[in-house]
């Protein structure tokens, strides 16, 4: 079996083109022909990978939704007792586009003999690296299916955060935008036309009027460079939170921000309680699971003081003394984790404190946005009231008003 590379016609005369895992060409054509598909070119693809520089820089990725979609399907095909070949060639049939291409990838090397946990690993940008540690886990035990069943739920509820706070920022940034473009409006349009005003008047302007007109000044004729600045600035940002050093300061600068502070603190515990719960039940080792925990924790100086706690953990195999002295973790979370170390049902606290902790996450990221909200029409407020005073100050001081 290889993987071909084909360009045709569907029923309705549109152009097609994607990959199949066939036997031979002929097999391709019988295959596509069976779907109502006509080829005009049918070519093997070297490695997998038979794309144009074009193809490739506009190919979608894999979309969370896909990646779940295909962890479901595959835990219900193994559930069944469907062998895992022959599980992966029913997948390829079922994706379409990069997944695809990887089911495929995947399915070759595990009929070279390689494991899955292997195979899915020379795809970090599709499969996270607890992803790949479960279902080495997985295999390990013989108990798969049942992983990936655990894997499903772990992938929707981190989609579900997910789209809670895309959700809840949506209507701050919306406001955000606007007060731009009223502004931009104002300053572009409104303010040059009232300057033409006041300067024939050819009397002394008010500081703040003097302020507003010098500003529209210079976006009417710096603009470009403006814009430029601006760039230059973003990227200079984003390159130096890119560093270690940057992202550290930035990091540390959160933990000094109030509701910031608590917002970082409340997902580090979510983070680490879920994941380490779900590595320990499903068998992974201790000292394995904490590398990989440390890992995710998105803020750095919090992932290093719990990388600091790691070695200890390790040493001495008490999770919750060392947990303490991180000062992350709040008080209820501590005695839970005591709790599940003496009664031995570590993983059992560890999913606890992070079902308890993500609902207080959610109930954070409302309230967040319900005085980012408000914040937002203030500030909006605040800097059309400027210019709006800037204009009436003049023209009823000029008995124009």
């Amino acid at each position: 079996m290889a993987l071909y590379y084909y360009q045709a016609f569907s029923k309705d005369g549109k152009k097609v083109n994607g990959y199949l895992d066939a036997g031979s060409e002929v097999a391709v054509k019988e295959q596509l022909q069976r779907k109502g598909i006509y080829p005009t070119k049918i070519e093997r693809a070297v490695g997998g990978q038979k794309k144009s520089w074009w193809q490739r820089l506009t190919e979608k990725g894999v979309s969370p939704k896909e990646l779940i979609l295909f962890t479901k399907q595959l835990a219900v095909l193994l559930k069944a007792g469907v062998p895992l070949l022959q599980a992966f060639e029913l997948l390829s049939e079922q994706f379409e586009g990069r997944l695809q291409d990887v089911i495929v990838a995947i399915k070759d090397e595990l009929k070279e003999g390689q494991s899955l946990a292997d195979a899915m690993s020379d795809y970090p940008k599709i499969f996270s690296n607890i992803y790949i540690q479960l279902v080495r886990a997985g295999e390990a035990s013989g108990k798969l299916e049942n992983i990936l069943e655990r894997l499903v739920y772990f992938l929707e509820r981190r989609e579900e955060i997910r789209k809670r706070i895309g959700s809840a920022l949506m209507m701050p940034m919306l406001q955000m935008i606007v007060a731009v473009i009223v502004v931009g409006v104002m300053m572009v349009f409104v303010v040059p036309q009232m300057a033409e005003n006041f300067a024939s008047q050819k009397k002394e302007l008010p500081a703040i009027t003097k302020f507003v007109v010098g500003t529209s000044e210079i976006i009417q004729h710096y603009w470009i460079l403006l814009l430029i600045v601006i760039g230059l600035l973003i990227a200079g940002y984003t390159y130096w939170v890119s560093t270690k050093a940057g992202r550290r300061a930035v990091d540390q600068l959160k933990l000094k921000m109030p509701l910031i502070k608590y917002f970082a603190k409340t997902s580090a515990v979510v983070q680490f309680s879920s994941t380490l719960g779900m590595l320990i039940e499903s068998g992974v080792n201790l000292a394995e699971s904490l590398d990989i925990v440390v890992n995710i924790i998105n803020n750095r100086v919090l992932a290093d003081a719990l990388d600091n706690a790691r070695d200890n953990i390790i040493k001495q195999g008490k999770i919750a003394q060392y947990l303490k002295q991180t000062g992350i973790f709040p008080a209820i979370a501590i005695y839970l984790i005591k709790t599940g170390e003496e009664t031995g049902k570590l993983d059992t606290m560890l999913l606890t404190v992070a079902q308890n902790y993500e609902e207080e996450l959610g109930e954070l990221t409302d309230s967040m946005t319900a005085i980012i909200g408000p914040a937002l029409l203030l500030v909006m407020a605040v800097v059309v009231g400027v210019i709006v005073i800037a204009i009436a100050v003049p023209m009823m001081s000029f008995g124009d008003f």
